[in-house]
């Protein structure tokens, strides 16, 4: 027997030995003990941002952003010099215009909670601003996404417009969010697509933000670096 065959033998045997995860709970705590202890803590990048207008044309924006995890996130728009940001830290979400605060208010950032800060968390506190987003922690089912398997959590089988979201099966990272419009009268879908590696932990290198199956907006990350020494001072809405 070959050492390849023996390779493919003890794949075969981890993958039987690993417990199988059937709740929303098993399956969190299990993300988190994949990626604690590797993830990256900061990470920065240049995001084209496109908006779809309803007359099909579009527009383009520069942004950049600064990620310190868990929970803290900073966006700045191009061009800086004005000093028009976005800014998330403290489950609050702070409007900046000409460097100064223009409104704040409470916010769990779900995208931020579910492809970032659920490998920083404990388990236990992912599960309680989940709750708090308003999914059913209750209900949970397998079905495929592209192509891979995923977990689905907060909806049964074919249900596709209660809030829920979607996880890669075998590499445990996000990969779609459904939820109803605030009159409930359209679905909205993000989709964390083209992934890619980054130390240890995983990027998604494109999100579309879709409305009635319609694309609204599409992100473009570029110039991906992680673990940047990033100063705190940068996350404190005063800066």
């Amino acid at each position: 027997m070959n050492v390849l065959s023996l390779f493919a033998i003890a794949m075969l045997i981890t993958t039987s030995l690993a417990p199988k995860i059937t709740t929303s709970e098993e399956l969190i705590r299990s993300m988190h003990d994949r990626y604690a202890n590797s993830w990256y803590k900061t990470l920065t990048f240049v995001q084209k941002t496109t908006t779809y207008k309803p007359d099909g044309t579009s527009s383009a924006e520069t942004w950049y952003e600064y990620m310190s995890l868990p929970g803290k996130l900073r966006i700045d728009i191009d061009p800086v010099k004005e000093g028009n940001s976005i800014l998330f830290a403290n489950d609050t979400q702070y409007t900046i215009k000409g460097g100064k605060v223009s409104s704040s208010q409470p916010r769990v950032h779900s995208l931020l909670l579910l492809g970032f800060d659920v490998y920083a968390l404990k388990p236990e506190e992912t599960l309680a601003k989940l709750k708090q987003l308003g999914f059913d922690l209750s209900v949970m089912h397998e079905d495929t996404w592209q192509g891979r398997p995923v977990y689905v959590v907060g909806a049964q089988s074919g249900d596709l417009r209660s809030r829920q979201f979607w996880i890669d099966k075998e590499y445990l990272y996000f990969v779609r969010l459904l939820q109803p419009n605030r009159d409930g009268s359209k679905i909205q879908e993000t989709q964390f697509n083209k992934y890619v590696r980054m130390g240890k932990g995983w990027v998604s290198a494109e999100v579309l933000f879709m409305t009635g199956g319609k694309p609204t907006t599409k992100e473009e990350y570029s110039d991906l670096k992680i673990d940047v020494n990033l100063d705190n001072k940068m996350f404190e809405p005063s800066n």
